[in-house]
């Protein structure tokens, strides 16, 4: 189970959002592993790390949306897929918030989409849906263990809980092996997002300014390195054919969480420029004050704990922007 290369040898696999932070890494991980990857692409994204890293000339590319029945169920079809990773999704908050309804067209209209056109394929094996930490809304009690109801009720958080729970259904009404992941934050070289915490906040201080922060600081969040978080997605998806992982849903955290203020201290003090002071503008709307999640279901049934220090994870981190913002 630790190393899954020779499992996706010469496999056929679809990356839907794989121009996005995870989806990059993802698809790199598996062509090294030796996979024949599909990335369905609806815009081109050449500053991604997918581009950048040429890994985008190793695939194969179809375009299209994945909201678009006809187009996921083509590509399913013509390139035999025997392994979806579902990752494509509206991942901004503040987009969501501006206008909802792209994010639910393509979070959970995409979701059923790529989910039907997988359960009437006779060579889908094994399924791997993208949820989110923010599926579980605001809950009571933390950290948030999978047994937690879905209570998501700002856009994206709801847009996140559809699209689990039609997960949870095409698992469950017709036994297509799925797994579902709702990860922490995550973070790593290639997320071009600046308004998020951790790519704002090495922009800034590369750049000799002190960085934003949009809440009061304090709110709890869990943050995962994104290549932490390509070896659990396919050490699980190497997994799907036992019935206790599939149908399941997971939580994938560090199971260390930190505020707002302590990651972005943490990023300032890695910085050419640690003297730096975040300026605290406490305007921050539609965010769960404190959120994180327990890992320890998806470290049991996979053996799968995070290898990289958050210290490492952000001089690494560093590098791919040092290298991006000299370079472009």
């Amino acid at each position: 189970m630790n190393n899954p290369s020779s499992f996706w040898r010469e496999r056929p696999v679809l990356v839907t959002g794989c121009t996005g932070l995870l989806g990059s890494w993802l698809t790199a991980g598996l062509l090294e592993a030796g996979a024949d990857v599909v990335g369905l692409i609806r815009d081109d994204v050449p500053q991604s790390q997918l581009a950048r890293s040429g890994a985008l000339a190793r695939i194969r590319v179809a375009r299209g949306d994945v909201s678009d029945y006809a187009t996921v169920e083509r590509v399913i079809n013509e390139y035999e897929v025997e392994a979806v990773f579902h990752l494509a999704a509206q991942t901004i908050v503040g987009i969501a918030n501006r206008a909802p309804l792209s994010t639910f067209e393509t979070n959970i209209k995409g979701t059923w989409v790529t989910l039907e056109a997988a359960r009437r394929s006779p060579t889908v094996k094994r399924i791997v849906v993208a949820s989110s930490d923010k599926a579980y809304g605001a809950q009571p009690v933390l950290p948030y263990t999978e047994d937690m109801p879905l209570h998501g009720l700002h856009p994206y958080d709801a847009s996140k809980s559809a699209a689990d729970l039609i997960a949870q259904t095409y698992a469950h009404t017709y036994r297509l092996p799925i797994a579902i992941t709702r990860c922490a934050n995550l973070y790593g070289g290639g997320d071009l997002n600046w308004n998020r915490i951790v790519p704002g906040t090495i922009r800034s201080a590369l750049q000799g300014e002190r960085p934003i922060i949009r809440s009061d600081g304090s709110p709890l969040r869990d943050y995962l390195y994104v290549k932490d978080a390509v070896r659990a997605y396919m050490l699980l998806a190497v997994a799907l054919d036992r019935p206790d992982v599939r149908g399941q849903a997971f939580n994938c955290s560090a199971d260390a969480p930190l505020s707002v203020l302590e990651i972005t201290r943490l990023v300032l003090a890695l910085s050419p420029n640690p003297h730096l002071e975040p300026v605290v503008l406490n305007e921050a709307k539609n965010e769960i004050q404190d959120q994180y999640l327990d890992g320890g279901k998806l470290r049991r049934a996979i053996g799968w704990s995070p290898q990289w220090t958050t210290e490492a994870a952000l001089r690494e981190t560093f590098a791919w922007y040092a290298d991006y913002l000299a370079h472009g």
